[in-house]
């Protein structure tokens, strides 16, 4: 038993120890929004990502059969440097080249336009009307059918634009609707009143010779050339004058360039109609330079190539040329790659896709990036 009588021995009070500085800081990543990126970098970050798609999809094609030492020559030498070859993508090429332009015009607006098949069905059809009722005397049938083409074109893109300024209602429905709507009246028209009395197919007559869109030197279709003024036409708009800055603005903030002055209801109503004229336009060149009649069928896949052509060039009227004719190389060598080694053509549509991804994703890290943080 303790001795209670005794004083408690002292004992020192425990101090704290301060604590040692610790030689090493764990990290992490955060992801944040870039500022800006200097235009050398987003074009490095953008070819970097369809160098990746390219090399999925070379990789696709060769788990398809084609052997991978041909590649380079099915792409690149039998598609570019053989000249019939060579002639059937700009054949190919016109009206996508124009179906990317109307994409890229409405974009630039925030305007998602997804009608672009229904306006190329009624720029064909008028331009058919023009031939169907011999409107005209025959030298003047191709003018007439180029502006018919243009005016309901621009008519058919006018409602949807309305609906979503008076009305508020959201163009990707409106206009997705619309081109159930155009291709339902496509086929009244070709199985029904416009139908060719000679065969009974569903298809117009046949367009006379001063009707058709004319070849140039070379066996080089006009169509081509067509497509190249009216994308000069778009450059100059969109980068040279004055509603091209409005447009700028109005892409960045609608709201903002609205209390700066800017005309933004002008410039939506503006740059939408332009699209759908040039849609419409697109239907002409199909029906005048390509089959020579109203098909019932003619305007398919144009809406999505259109829709990637624009997307992969940033919206940009001559990118978007360049990117058209690349989609229309990628096109006629997927019909070569059919007949020579079976690939099925959605196999081309695959590729497609796998590009679109690569692209999205470059957008993704030129507006992004990881930044390594230090915490104790």
């Amino acid at each position: 038993m303790a001795d209670l009588t005794q004083p408690a021995p002292l004992v020192a009070p425990s101090v704290a120890r301060p604590r040692r500085h610790q030689p090493w800081v764990s990290r992490r990543y955060t992801l944040e929004i870039r500022q800006q990126l200097a235009w050398p970098w987003q074009a490095l970050v953008l070819a970097l990502s369809i160098a990746a798609g390219l090399a999925i999809s070379a990789a696709i094609l060769v788990a398809a059969g084609v052997p991978a030492d041909e590649l380079a020559n099915e792409f690149i030498v039998q598609t570019f440097l053989d000249g019939q070859n060579f002639r059937a993508v700009l054949f190919q090429a016109a009206p996508m080249i124009l179906v990317g332009l109307a994409g890229a015009m409405a974009f630039r607006a925030r305007f998602w336009n997804l009608g672009l098949e229904g306006q190329m069905i009624w720029g064909a059809i008028g331009a058919t009307a023009i031939s169907f009722f011999g409107v005209g005397p025959e030298g003047l049938r191709l003018p007439l059918m180029f502006a018919s083409a243009l005016l309901c074109g621009l008519l058919w893109a006018w409602g949807p634009v309305l609906l979503k300024l008076r009305l508020g209602v959201n163009e990707i429905i409106s206009t997705l609707m619309l081109n159930y709507l155009a291709g339902n009246f496509l086929l009244h028209l070709v199985y029904g009143p416009w139908k060719d009395p000679k065969d009974a197919f569903p298809y117009s007559p046949q367009f006379l010779a001063a009707e058709r869109l004319p070849e140039l030197f070379g066996g080089v279709g006009s169509a081509i050339v067509l497509a190249g003024i009216v994308a000069v036409l778009a450059w100059w708009l969109v980068d040279v004058s004055r509603a091209g800055l409005y447009l700028r603005f109005v892409n960045a903030n609608p709201r903002m360039a609205d209390a700066a002055g800017v005309p933004v209801t002008r410039m939506i109503v503006g740059s939408v109609l332009v699209s759908g004229a040039m849609a419409g336009l697109a239907g002409f060149v199909i029906a005048s330079g390509q089959e020579g009649r109203l098909t019932q069928a003619f305007y398919q896949g144009y809406g999505f190539s259109g829709i990637l052509i624009a997307f992969l060039a940033r919206n940009n009227p001559l990118a978007a040329t360049v990117v058209a004719l690349l989609v229309a190389a990628l096109f006629v060598t997927g019909r070569s790659l059919q007949v020579f080694y079976q690939v099925p053509f959605s196999m081309v549509q695959l590729i497609q896709a796998v590009i679109v991804i690569a692209v999205a994703s470059s957008d993704f890290f030129i507006r992004h990036r990881l930044r390594r943080v230090a915490a104790a």
